[in-house]
């Protein structure tokens, strides 16, 4: 394919252009997508070039034939993942409808699908982001009509949920899932794959005990009527609770089923109060109960929790209750781009995860070389017994750094571990800043000292 460039180099802007419909004529006539990968990768590796000025190095050729045959290719920080995945992307783009470049954020998408998509549009493809700005609404039947579409996997997977609640065949905004192109895969498909995507109506008839409840087991005494596990995150009755729960409310088997729904009101309350910690599991901003995501902290605008625990929450925290849903439609991420025909995904980080891509994916992971030597050293990860020696090692480099003035950024794994760190930073009199999602909205968790 390499070869072809400098043929490539002396076609007009015009006969550039028309490989495109040479192409899909040869795709017409029962050439498969395999036959045609060489002259569409230097038509694209062209076109990437007139349009933006820029031209996938040997190693991006290389990363984007890894994706075009269902693989996951690692390839560094920098490397150029963004010109790699044209590539594919107009390969398959075209066969029509149904190819996806899967971003971690609407802005990517949204950058990607402008930026990268002139140079589709400019070759005869059509390119949308499936992401809205500024909350417009989108024809989203008319956006995944196109060749190429940039956007996000809870996007994409609401998308399909809703479409599987419609009555009629004609009112589906999904009609194909081809391929998928997935950015920072680990984090997608791994991190995120028991995530489920759920969707939620119908609105159940509103409890009037959720209030009542929440009085009653404020009232109770810790380790005397129930008994709470900090390792399990859970709170149950003690036998003594519920004999004093019976006294006080006048009435005998609490937790036979003539009571069992005032039984379960009780259990949502305690798990409310002694469970569900605020400004840890939630926040409560201008009355409202939100959610917070447990691994970096963002507010989870528009989730609830089910089976009335998020009532509860609001009764505890003296808000107007919302309404009780139920679930319609759910698919966790794992299951959903198990449908695609081809699924491929590129990050920095993925040969330490390679057998598990393998054994549920069956994606083989792929290291990409660099374009050029690398001459940062990588040193050895180095592990720890516990967690008490972590932390020690870590505050004895960053005192080091301190004394120095030389800044350190401090990057942690949740929320609860950068106030851990804050806290021990504190007691070894080290000034800084915690900076992460639920302070400052923040995609990323960091520590910045």
């Amino acid at each position: 394919m390499l070869a072809l460039d400098k043929k490539y180099q002396t076609l007009t802007d015009d006969q550039l252009r028309i490989k495109t419909e040479t192409l899909r004529n040869k795709l017409v006539k029962g050439a498969s997508l395999d036959s045609i990968l060489i002259e569409a990768y230097a038509t694209i590796r062209e076109a990437d070039f007139r349009v933006l000025g820029l031209k996938p190095f040997e190693n991006q050729v290389l990363g984007a034939v890894v994706l075009h045959y269902g693989n996951v290719a690692q390839m560094n920080t920098g490397e150029g993942k963004t010109l790699t995945a044209t590539m594919p992307l107009y390969l398959n783009g075209l066969t029509g409808p149904g190819n996806f470049l899967v971003t971690v954020n609407s802005y990517l998408a949204n950058r990607d699908a402008e930026e990268i998509g002139k140079v589709y549009k400019w070759m005869g493809l059509t390119c949308a982001s499936g992401m809205s700005l500024d909350d417009e609404e989108l024809d989203k039947k008319a956006i995944y009509q196109n060749d190429i579409v940039y956007t996000t996997n809870s996007e994409l997977g609401f998308d399909y949920l809703t479409d599987n609640l419609v009555d009629n065949i004609n009112k589906k905004k999904l009609n194909d899932l081809n391929f998928a192109l997935v950015d920072e895969v680990d984090s997608v498909l791994l991190d995120l794959a028991q995530t489920p995507l759920v969707i939620s109506g119908a609105p159940r008839v509103q409890s009037n005990l959720f209030v009542s409840t929440n009085r009653i087991v404020k009232s109770l005494k810790p380790n005397v009527d129930f008994e709470f596990s900090e390792d399990l995150k859970d709170v149950w009755f003690t036998q003594t609770g519920i004999e004093q729960l019976e006294e006080y409310l006048g009435i005998q088997g609490l937790i036979s089923d003539k009571w069992s729904d005032f039984y379960r009101h009780l259990v949502l309350a305690l798990k409310a109060n002694y469970v569900m910690k605020r400004n840890q599991d939630y926040i409560v901003t201008n009355r409202e109960v939100l959610l917070l995501d447990s691994e970096n902290g963002r507010a989870l605008t528009g989730m609830k929790l089910e089976a009335g625990i998020h009532q509860a929450i609001e009764a505890k925290e003296e808000v107007e209750l919302s309404d009780q849903t139920r679930s319609m439609a759910s698919i966790t991420l794992q299951n959903f781009f198990k449908m695609f025909r081809k699924l491929s995904g590129m990050t920095g980080t993925a040969k330490s995860s390679a057998r598990e891509f393998l054994e549920v994916y069956n994606l083989p992971v792929l290291k990409i070389p660099t374009h050029k030597p690398n001459i940062r050293i990588d040193h050895a990860d180095v592990v720890f017994a516990t967690m008490d020696e972590k932390i020690e090692a870590t505050v004895r480099m960053v005192k080091a750094a301190y004394q120095i003035k030389r800044p350190v950024l401090l990057k942690t794994g949740s929320l609860s571990l950068s106030r851990l760190y804050s806290r021990v930073l504190l007691e070894h009199g080290i000034v800084h800043n915690v900076l992460n999602a639920q302070s400052e909205m923040h995609n990323l968790l960091k520590l910045v000292i």
